[in-house]
């Protein structure tokens, strides 16, 4: 049996709370404007089982949710109810049982699953809970809980187990003699990036081959991150795990209108930094933005290996069907070769990232970005040659020597890398404050370019050389 717990209920009652609660994480957005939730959010509990957040059944339409977007979060709690092996259904119990609530555990006792009733918000104990009206929907004795506070968890955890069961203890690994075999590699994890409404989720369907996230042309319809294993046979004929991360479009600071919105940038931001490669999605109409110059930088910040996907590309080329084309290009191929420049121009600090034009909604080009992920899984880690690292970083300083400060420039002795993922290189040089912030880009595109580094990042580790003591091709005596 399929180990799957799924959490329903109408909006607001607590879903988001508890489904953290259970799962240990801060993973799904709390808030308490209703239909913060669309897509089905997934964790793997400690207990053993995948434990799921939906959305809200019953949300009005209204300002932050449009009626197909309502239409394909309810679709998503359909498929999340035919894959449970439990559902836990979700009632407020501060207020009084709803005709909603009725409605959705009529559904529910229609669809012969295992159901627990839980009883949310019952912060100061049971007698401010509507118990006549949870037992009037037919679905056993109740579970109160607070998720806020925990009130409940135990008895919560007792109960689902007692329906999906234990995990089967693992057998113990055999005793063998000689060194040990090496561990397979865990899946690549992959996020997706970028301003809202640029196809990410669109993208990640195309990946996943199927409609399991929310797609829609209203902005912003993404708020959470949501995490989905797959795989993918390579160019090489292999097959490859990866773990999808599907996040909301990362708007500016500034113009954050709400606090859902500020939590969905936290997740987005989170969820690069766990990534081993990240996908900065551009809009093929759009152009390169200031905005894609930020979230591409939040990118390098995080010392991420990042790949450039243009998406919509089918829109370029239906454009070029019809007479006038996009204005200021002469052909797509014209229009592309502009676009790549005021790439390489705008985005100057992601240097030899691979760059791929794709569409979502034909599928062109797709494959391109998992093989570009795998060659930049394994690029990270890459072993540079210590003499050829030194020559490089010498020719580098003679072609285009360092800026003079005052009446001295930087100077490099000895280099040597210390580490990948990222590149760390430790450089032994005169002084740290005398490498400026360009000449460093400097040297990493250098490096990136004589090594074939391209899209991973390069650190810089200086250390400036003690007054009064010498230095020798190992480093400091």
């Amino acid at each position: 049996m399929f180990r799957s717990v799924v959490i329903v209920g109408r909006p607001n009652v607590g879903k988001s709370r508890l489904f953290n609660r259970l799962a240990r994480k801060r993973i799904s957005i709390v808030h308490d404007q209703p239909g913060v939730t669309r897509d089905v959010i997934s964790a793997e509990v400690e207990d053993g089982y995948t434990l799921m957040d939906t959305g809200g059944l019953g949300l009005k339409s209204g300002e932050t949710s449009t009626a197909a977007i309502i239409a394909a979060s309810e679709r998503q709690v359909g498929f999340a109810v035919d894959t449970a092996a439990l559902i836990l259904f979700v009632i407020d119990g501060l207020e009084e049982v709803t005709a909603l609530d009725e409605r959705i555990a009529g559904e529910l006792r229609r669809s012969g699953k295992p159901v627990i009733l839980v009883v949310n918000k019952a912060d100061f104990g049971d007698e401010k809970a509507d118990l006549n009206g949870a037992a009037k929907l037919g679905l056993g004795d109740p579970i109160c809980v607070s998720a806020e506070h925990g009130r409940g968890e135990s008895d919560l955890r007792s109960a689902i187990l007692s329906v999906v069961g234990s995990p089967e203890p693992k057998p113990a690994a055999p005793v063998l003699e000689g060194p040990a075999p090496k561990r397979p590699p865990g899946p690549i994890c992959i996020s997706f990036i970028g301003r809202p409404n640029v196809g990410k989720s669109s993208l990640a369907n195309r990946l996943l081959r199927s409609d399991r996230l929310i797609v829609n042309d209203l902005a912003g319809t993404t708020r959470d991150a949501i995490e989905l294993p797959f795989e993918f046979k390579g160019r090489d004929k292999k097959m490859y795990p990866f773990r999808l991360i599907d996040t909301a479009g990362i708007k500016a600071q500034t113009k954050l209108a709400s606090s859902v919105e500020y939590f969905a940038r936290l997740r987005s931001l989170d969820a690069m930094q766990r990534s081993d490669v990240v996908f900065l999605v551009l809009d093929a109409l759009d152009g390169v933005s200031q905005q894609d110059k930020a979230i591409a930088g939040e990118a390098v910040k995080e010392r991420k290996p990042i790949a450039i996907i243009v998406n919509k590309w089918d829109l370029v080329h239906e454009a070029f069907k019809k007479p006038g084309g996009i204005q200021g290009a002469k052909s797509e191929r014209d229009y592309r070769e502009k676009y790549e420049k005021a790439i390489f121009e705008r985005l100057f600090f992601t240097p030899g990232a691979p760059l791929i034009f794709v569409s979502a909604m034909s599928g062109f080009e797709v494959d391109r970005m998992l093989n570009a992920a795998v060659k930049l899984h394994r690029t990270l880690d890459k072993k540079l040659p210590t003499a050829r690292l030194n020559d490089t970083l010498s020719h580098l300083a003679e072609r285009t020597p360092p800026p003079a400060i005052g009446a001295r420039r930087f100077k490099i002795y000895y280099a040597t890398q210390t580490g990948n993922r990222p590149f760390r290189i430790k450089i032994f040089c005169n002084r740290e404050e005398r490498l400026t912030e360009s000449y460093r880009r400097y040297l990493e595109a250098g490096l990136v370019k004589e090594f074939e580094l391209n899209g991973c990042p390069v650190e810089f580790e200086l250390v400036g050389k003690p007054r009064g003591e010498e230095v020798d091709r190992s480093g400091w005596r």
